[in-house]
This record gives C-alpha cells, structure tokens and sequence, in this order.
C-alpha cells in the first residue's frame, strides 16, 4: 500500500453534485435501464473534469455521488484500492473488494454505486488507440487458463459487442498485481516525456500477471460477455494448418456443435469452409512470395493430399495453384 499515492488520490475523489454537472456537460442521451436514463460518456476526463486527450487516462472515483447509468466508447477498468465498490449493469450487480478488478468492455452499460467516504477506487480508461491487436496477441498464446485470456482478448480488444461485455476478477490481493497498479498511477501523476509508453507496458503487464495468476492460484472470475467473433477467427487464423472443431471448442469452453453453429449463424460459413479460405490464403502467398514446391505448401498449410488441396484452392480462387503462381 502507497500511502503517498493513496493521499493523493483521496485529494481528487471529493463528492460531485449530478444534477449541477449535467447541464455543464450536456450527455447525449442513449437509452434507459428501466425508468433510468443512459448517457454516453464519449469524452475521459481528469480529476477536474477537464478532457483528457491521451489514449490511457487515469482518474479518481468521486465519493458519496450518484453517477446514472451510462456506457464508454472505450474500455474502463475500475479498482477499488481502498474499501469496495459496486457497479450495477443491466443485468446484475458486480461487488469489487479492495484490489479487486472490474473491466468494463466498450459500450457496456453500467452505473456505479455511491461509495463510502473513506473508499478509493481508480478508474483507468482505455481508448481504442492505446493498444494494436498485436500487442494482445500473448492472450490467445496457449496457456493453462484459456478461458482468462480469451475474456480479457474479448473486453480489450472488441469494440462492437457492447452492453454484454464486463468481467469481475477477484485477485485475492496479489501482491504483484497491486503493486503493478500503483507504478502504473505514480507514473501517471508524475509524468514525463516517457511516461506514456511506460504506463502502457505497465498495463500488459498487469494483464499477464493477471493471467498467470489465474494459472497458479484459483481466481475467481465472474463474467458476463457475447461470444467474441474476433477472436474465434483469430483463434483459426493462428492455427489454420492442424486445427479441429472440437480442440477450438475444448479451447474457447464450447460445445462443438453450439461452436458450429455459432460460426455459420455469424460468418455464413461453416467452420470446415472457413479453415479452408484461411489455408488458401495463406498458400496464395506463399505462392506469390517463395518458390517453393506446391506439394511442399499444401502440406505446410494442412493438407496431406496434394490432389485434394488443387480441388479446394481451385473453388475459392478459381485457379489452380500453377496457374495463381504464373499469373502472380
């Protein structure tokens, strides 16, 4: 605990009169939970409600204030680092003790309870600039807890999936973690020309302690979330050559026909049809860019029949591989 830090923050949480800051504000109206009104908050904000323009910004919950329903066009992440806090969604209510984590995806609907006097909980915001697909790519790597980093791929990196993406992760005060959290708020408050970049490989790596936590320890994590298109089409992306519907089922925590059926209702395309297009596409450059054998890349990219793959790359592109090679 960083007594310096937690002074500072509780100068900035001092309570916020709703109804003087609305009409200052002017929050476009989105919808209603109930007979509750949903406003967008599209802009981040600093501790003195002045907009922050960077692309991960920090700040303070306010104490004793109503705050209505509402939803970000970025991710939030809110840690209480002092006392609890508890943050109604459509749908249910997320309980955050101290240290815990909430992540709230893009879009999601949610409000925040009013918390206590002596709370303190951080919220950190997450734009869609902050981070490349790249940088998440470790998530979907293989590892003993799936199912954690495929739910924090699904929150950080999908922007459409809205009002049913958030995640509680009860890290039972890992001691890292926290500690991890802290360097990423002293860097924000006491920033220089290195600081941006700093935070964000603080924020990765929180993520990865968070996963290897979830690995080692038994971390409880309460999510509610749509399945993630994205990263179901990374997942076949990654692991076109020797991929099966039931270990990408076993992978993502599906039932293979559930995880069929999902991918024809979405995509339009059956599972087996979208293995081939990605194989293909993957030949069509290996074709273009070496001049290896074409027996040599059907088997490269999964198929041990070299007759069968001319059949499938002739249906998707209408050419034989020869002829793709000698046009390209």
């Amino acid at each position: 605990m960083n007594t310096e830090i937690l002074e500072l923050l509780h100068r900035n949480n001092q309570p916020r009169d709703w109804q003087k800051m609305e009409p200052t504000m002017r929050p476009k109206r989105a919808g209603s939970v109930g007979t509750e009104p949903v406003y967008e908050f599209y802009h981040t904000l600093d501790d003195s409600l002045e907009e922050s323009l960077q692309s991960i910004a920090i700040s303070v919950q306010p104490v004793n204030s109503y705050i209505p329903f509402h939803k970000h066009n970025y991710v939030e992440i809110m840690i209480p680092l002092l006392g609890d806090c508890t943050v109604v969604t459509k749908r249910e209510k997320l309980h955050a003790a101290q240290d815990d984590i909430i992540v709230m995806g893009n879009n999601a609907v949610h409000r925040v309870e009013p918390i206590s006097t002596g709370a303190i909980v951080v919220n950190l915001a997450l734009k869609q600039s902050a981070f490349t697909m790249n940088d998440f790519d470790f998530m979907l790597a293989e590892s003993a807890t799936p199912s954690v980093a495929t739910m924090l791929f699904s929150l950080l990196s999908n922007e459409n999936h809205g009002e049913a993406n958030y995640g509680l992760f009860k890290i039972q005060h890992d001691p890292k973690i926290v500690d991890t959290l802290y360097d990423v708020i002293q860097e924000y408050y006491h920033a220089d020309n290195q600081t941006s970049q700093i935070i964000r490989l603080e924020i990765l790596t929180l993520f990865l302690r968070l996963i290897r936590v979830a690995g080692t320890t038994k971390v409880e994590v309460a999510a509610h979330r749509t399945t993630d298109l994205l990263a179901l089409l990374l997942y076949i992306e990654k692991h076109y050559a020797d991929i099966t519907l039931r270990d990408m089922a076993a992978y993502f925590g599906f039932n293979p026909n559930y995880l069929s059926s999902y991918l024809k209702r979405a995509t339009g395309l059956t599972f087996i049809k979208l293995v081939h297009l990605q194989r293909v596409n993957v030949a069509a450059k290996y074709l273009t860019y070496s001049s290896a054998p074409i027996e040599q890349i059907a088997v490269k990219v999964g198929y041990e029949n070299p007759s069968y793959f001319y059949k499938v790359f002739r249906q998707h592109l209408n050419v034989s591989p020869t002829e793709y090679r000698e046009q390209k």
